[in-house]
C-alpha cells in the first residue's frame, strides 16, 4: 500500500469528516437503498453541470452530511474524468451489487495544495469547481477513481467558507459513528495517522473494503451499508 508521508509543518493540515458518499448507478437506486436502509426519503440536492453528476443530501449533524450521488444522464460529459469512479460503470454496478455502495468518504482541509503535494498519484490532483467561477477545490485522480477505492478520503477545499447547510434537507438523521472494514487495518491505519485525520473512521480487518454507518434516525438506530 503506497505510503503518505508527513513533512515538517503539516501538523495544522487537518483533515475533517466533511459527507459520507453513496455511489449508486442512478439516482433512484440510490434513494431506494438508503430508504430501505434508515426509513427515511432523501430529497434531491443538486445537478452538478460542471461534472455531469446529481444528487440527493441530508444532514447528518454539525457540518456532516450524506450524499448520494450519480451519474446524471442528461447530464453533459465535463471534460475530464468525474469523480467518485462515476465514469466507469461497470465498476459502479459490480460494486453495487456486491453491497458495497456506501464507498467512501470526503475529507474537508484548508490549504489543499500542501496536502496534495508528492501525494497525487493517490489522490489526485486539484480541481477548481464550478469550471467557470470556483467556489471550492476538489482532488480527483486522472482516471476518477476513488482514492486507494475509497480507503483514503477525496479532498475539499471549501477556501475558508463553511458549506451552507440551511438548504439541505435535516430530517433527524446524525451519524454516530463510520466503520471501514478492510483486508489491511493497519497499513490505512498508518495512512490516516501520517494525513493527521480527525476522527477518521474505525477500521476493522474485513475480506474487502467495505463501509458501515451507524446512523440515529427518528425510528431508532440504523445502518448505512
Amino acid at each position: 500500500m503506497p505510503q503518505a508521508t508527513p513533512r515538517a509543518g503539516e501538523a495544522s493540515l487537518l483533515l475533517q469528516l466533511d459527507h459520507i458518499s453513496v455511489v449508486a448507478p442512478t439516482l433512484a437506486e440510490g434513494v431506494s437503498h438508503v430508504r430501505a436502509c434508515l426509513d427515511l426519503d432523501v430529497p434531491f440536492g443538486q445537478h452538478h453541470g460542471y461534472m455531469g453528476t446529481h444528487n440527493h443530501l441530508l444532514q447528518l449533524g454539525g457540518s456532516v452530511y450524506l450524499e448520494i450521488v450519480a451519474l446524471d444522464p442528461d447530464g453533459r460529459a465535463p471534460g475530464r474524468s468525474r469523480w467518485f469512479g462515476l465514469d466507469d460503470r461497470a465498476n459502479v454496478r459490480a460494486a453495487w451489487d456486491e453491497g458495497r455502495r456506501l464507498r467512501g468518504w470526503v475529507a474537508r482541509v484548508d490549504g489543499i495544495d500542501a496536502v496534495l503535494a508528492g501525494r497525487e498519484t493517490v489522490f489526485g490532483r486539484k480541481v477548481a469547481l464550478p469550471v467557470l467561477n470556483p467556489s471550492f477545490d476538489f482532488s480527483i485522480p486522472e482516471d476518477g477513481s476513488l482514492p486507494l477505492d475509497g480507503a483514503l478520503p477525496s479532498l475539499i477545499d471549501r477556501r475558508g467558507k463553511p458549506r451552507a447547510m440551511a438548504t439541505m434537507a435535516d430530517l433527524g438523521a446524525r451519524l454516530r459513528s463510520l466503520v471501514l472494514e478492510h483486508p489491511e487495518p493497519a497499513a490505512v491505519s498508518r495512512l490516516y495517522r501520517e494525513l493527521t485525520i480527525d476522527r477518521p473512521p474505525d477500521i476493522v480487518t474485513g475480506p474487502s473494503l467495505r463501509y458501515r454507518a451507524r446512523i440515529e434516525t427518528p425510528a431508532g438506530l440504523k445502518e448505512l451499508t
